[in-house]
C-alpha cells in the first residue's frame, strides 16, 4: 500500500493543466469494441482504472498500439469471448466498476456478455438494473449467478425499442447507446444521462457512422446500422480535476491558473465554487484564481443557510460534492452539503473532523459545514483514502493544513488522478510518495 506525506501550508503558484477526463475515457475505450476498424483515441489519462480497462480489452483480442503520450489505437478486429469465462478475467473485470460498460459492445458485437459484480469505491449501493432491464427490452437474455456474482447477458438478435430508464444513470446510457447502434431497428432512449462525456460518447459513434439524434438532450434516437467504422476521437478535459484544482487554489489561498479546461462544458461547476466565495476569472479557455485572503459562502435572498445538492446534469455532478465540502472549511459562513447519490460518500468528514474542520453530519447524505473563515488552520494527521474522490479531498485539507499529513491507500487517489503528486509538487506543493 502506497502513502502520501504531505507538507500543508505551501502556497501553489503558476498553471496547471487538468488530465484527459476518465469517465468519458473508459466510455469511449469501450466503444472499440464496436468494431473491427482501427479507433484512435488522443488524450487519453494515465491512470489505474483506466490502464486497467486497456488491460482488459487487450486480454479480450483488441490490439492496443500507445503511439504517443496520451494517444492510444485500439483495433478489435477479433473478440475472444471464450476468455470471459475464465477466472482471470473475472477477477480483473471484478476490480473495476468501468468494466460493466463493455457489457454493451460485447452484446450488440458478439450476442454474449459475462459481468462479474463490479468494484470500484466503497461510497455505497450502486446497482446496474438500468444496464440488464435494457438490454432485454432490446430482446437479450440477462441470468445472475449469486454464487459467482457473475451477470450472464445473451442475445440471437437485438432489436430496437422504446427504453424509459428508471435513472438517468450516466454508464447506463452509455451501455444502451452502445448496444443500440448496432441492434436493428430504431431505439429510443427516455431520460437518458447527458453529461458531456455521454455527448462526447454520441458523436465518436457518430463519426464511426452510428445514426444518433437529439445528443445533449435526455432524449436519444438510434437508428441502428450494419456496422461502424474506425474513427479518431479527442477525449475532454477531466471537469473534476478542474474543480479540484479550483478548490486546491482556494483552499492554498494560491493563485493559480488552470489551462485549457473545456469551459463550454463545465455547467454549473464554476457558479457551485462561487457560490463559496471563490474568485474565479474565466480567461478564454482557462480559469484564473487570484490570491484571496477569505471567502465568504452565499445565502439565498432570504437569509437561509446555502444549499449545494448534486443532481443530474446539467446539475452538479456528485464527483465534485468531497471537494466543495472540504473547500467551504475555510469559507466564512456554513453551506448543508446534500450528496442524494450515494449513502457512504460523507462518511470520509470523520477524517476532517479530526484535523479540526467544524462539520455535523446531519446523516449518511447530508452535511453542515461551519467554515474557519482562514482564522483557525486544519491540523496535520495520518488519514486512509476510502474513495477517489474523498481521497483527493483529503488531499486538499492536508495541502492548507499546518504540520505534515499521512494519507495511506492512495491506490484510490492514483484510480482517478495522473501523477497527481509529481503535478502539484511542479506548483509548490511539496507531498512525498513512499
Amino acid at each position: 500500500m502506497n502513502t502520501f506525506i504531505i507538507e500543508g501550508g505551501r502556497k501553489l503558484h503558476g498553471a496547471i493543466e487538468p488530465q484527459g477526463a476518465k469517465n468519458e475515457a473508459l466510455q469511449v475505450i469501450s466503444a472499440t469494441l464496436l468494431t473491427n476498424k482501427k479507433v484512435t483515441i488522443k488524450n487519453i489519462p494515465d491512470i489505474r482504472d483506466v490502464n486497467n480497462l486497456i488491460d482488459l480489452i487487450s486480454d479480450l483480442g483488441v490490439t492496443v498500439s500507445r503511439e504517443s503520450t496520451g494517444t492510444i489505437s485500439f483495433q478489435a478486429k477479433i473478440i475472444d469471448t471464450n476468455y470471459l469465462s475464465t477466472p482471470e478475467y473475472r477477477q480483473k473485470s471484478s476490480s473495476l466498476r468501468g468494466s460493466v460498460m463493455i457489457a454493451g459492445p460485447l452484446l450488440a458485437r458478439t450476442g454474449l456478455a459475462i459481468i462479474p459484480k463490479p468494484g470500484g469505491d466503497k461510497i455505497g449501493r450502486r446497482r446496474i438494473d438500468t444496464h440488464f432491464t435494457g438490454f432485454s427490452k432490446l430482446g437479450a437474455q440477462y441470468d445472475f449467478n449469486p454464487e459467482t456474482s457473475v451477470f450472464t447477458v445473451t442475445a440471437d438478435k437485438l432489436k430496437g425499442s422504446y427504453l424509459h430508464l428508471d435513472e438517468a444513470s450516466v454508464t447506463g446510457t452509455a451501455n444502451l447507446i452502445m448496444a443500440a447502434t448496432l441492434t436493428e431497428g430504431d431505439t429510443t432512449i427516455y431520460n437518458a444521462a447527458c453529461e458531456p462525456y455521454i455527448q462526447q460518447l454520441c458523436k465518436m459513434l457518430v463519426k464511426m457512422g452510428a445514426s444518433i439524434s437529439g445528443i445533449g438532450s435526455n432524449l436519444l434516437h438510434i437508428n441502428g446500422v450494419g456496422s461502424l467504422k474506425g474513427c479518431d476521437h479527442l477525449i475532454l478535459p477531466d471537469m473534476i480535476e478542474t474543480g479540484s484544482f479550483i478548490g486546491m487554489a482556494a483552499m492554498t489561498g494560491s493563485e493559480l491558473t488552470i489551462k485549457n479546461v473545456s469551459y463550454d462544458n463545465l455547467g454549473v461547476i464554476p457558479d457551485s465554487f462561487r457560490k463559496l466565495g471563490i474568485n474565479l476569472i474565466r480567461k478564454n479557455d482557462d480559469i484564473f484564481i487570484p490570491e484571496q485572503d477569505s471567502y465568504e459562502i452565499e445565502s439565498y435572498i432570504d437569509g437561509s443557510i446555502m444549499t449545494i445538492a448534486d443532481a443530474i446534469w446539467p446539475g452538479l455532478t456528485p464527483d465534485l460534492l468531497s471537494v466543495l465540502l472540504v473547500t467551504a472549511i475555510q469559507a466564512k459562513g456554513s453551506v448543508l452539503i446534500h450528496q442524494k447519490m450515494f449513502e457512504s460518500r460523507l462518511f470520509f468528514v470523520d477524517k476532517l473532523i479530526d484535523m479540526g474542520a467544524q462539520i455535523i453530519l446531519c446523516d449518511p447524505h447530508r452535511a453542515t459545514i461551519i467554515g474557519h473563515n482562514q482564522k483557525i488552520k486544519l491540523r496535520g494527521t495520518v488519514m486512509t483514502s476510502p474513495d477517489i474522490r474523498a481521497g483527493v479531498a483529503l488531499l486538499i485539507a492536508a495541502m492548507s493544513a499546518e504540520g505534515t499529513s499521512t494519507i495511506h491507500n492512495i491506490e484510490q487517489i492514483d484510480r482517478g488522478y495522473q501523477q497527481i503528486d509529481i503535478r502539484l509538487n511542479a506548483i509548490g506543493a511539496r507531498i512525498r510518495r513512499e
